[in-house]
């Protein structure tokens, strides 16, 4: 039996899925799949069973393809979906591996920016001498600040870029700003990663499923460049890592070298605009 695939429900009319999602679904029923509705809303406010109540009992196994979730929620909905019978495919911990830098940084640190972390709570910037004892091993220069999931890279100078490390005072403000923007969503801490020059060739997505990349594509943010990444580097970190479905954000360094920018949970990573779903869909029907 195929894995059921569970999308985000509409807000609006939670009977059909969310419009976002809406090529995926049709995508999967032309392909022969079950397709079930997640409440996400009522997840991320703490009610899993209520977020999974129009999900069929006894589904077996199970992928999530919606919106990004937090960690501690994702563990909430395995467990919601364990007592309908139903098995998510990525387990709690695979997710949180995939989906927060600190789970996959150790396992690909030699393909991607140093980068340094530390926790933070919403609405609790770290201060400069915490800030400058954990960026000491960067050793100075450019920076880029995130939490453990997302940037704020369209507030470049304010709440992302960092010029220079040395500079404690700009370091402080630009991770206080950040912190002050993601607000209630700050996934974990705060992540202060080496910056490093691209070509203009733009980021392509790779999408893994059990280790095999299934499926090529521009990066979200830039739909209209697609380079073809070499991955003789990335596939044996991939494996390494030991998560079912993964994405890996690649990009061209200035030297000629494919960076690794981001590694996100498969199930939660976007497809750009007019990317055919069904490649993808089939690898994840094929999975035991």
């Amino acid at each position: 039996m195929a894995p059921l695939i569970i999308f985000c429900s509409d807000p609006l009319n939670p009977r059909r899925a969310d419009p976002h999602f809406t090529e995926e679904v049709r995508a999967a029923r032309e392909l022969g799949l079950s397709v079930a509705l997640l409440d996400h809303d009522a997840l991320l406010a703490g009610d899993a069973a209520g977020a999974v109540a129009r999900i069929p009992r006894g589904a077996q196994t199970a992928w999530y393809r919606g919106w990004m979730v937090p960690s501690g929620r994702y563990a909430q909905l395995a467990d919601a979906l364990t007592a309908r019978g139903a098995t998510l495919l990525t387990s709690p911990e695979g997710y949180r591996r995939a989906h927060e830098l600190p789970g996959w940084y150790a396992t690909f640190a030699a393909v991607t920016p140093p980068s340094v972390w530390l926790r933070a709570e919403p609405g609790h910037a770290p201060g400069d001498r915490e800030l400058t004892v954990v960026t000491a091993p960067l050793g100075g220069g450019p920076a880029v600040v995130k939490d453990y999931v997302k940037s704020r890279k369209h507030e470049w100078h304010e709440a992302c870029y960092v010029p220079d490390l040395a500079d404690t005072d700009r370091l402080a403000a630009v991770v206080a700003r950040f912190v002050e923007l993601q607000d209630t969503f700050l996934a974990g801490g705060v992540v202060v990663r080496a910056f490093e020059r691209f070509s203009e060739a733009g980021e392509a997505r790779v999408w893994w499923v059990d280790g095999v990349p299934v499926l090529t594509t521009a990066h979200p943010d830039s739909p209209a460049l697609r380079p073809e990444p070499a991955l003789d580097a990335v596939s044996p970190l991939v494996a390494a890592l030991g998560c079912r479905f993964v994405t890996t954000d690649l990009a061209l360094r200035e030297d000629g070298e494919w960076r690794v920018v981001e590694v996100g949970d498969g199930q939660v990573s976007d497809l750009p605009r007019g990317t055919d779903p069904q490649p993808l869909l089939r690898a994840l029907a094929g999975a035991r």
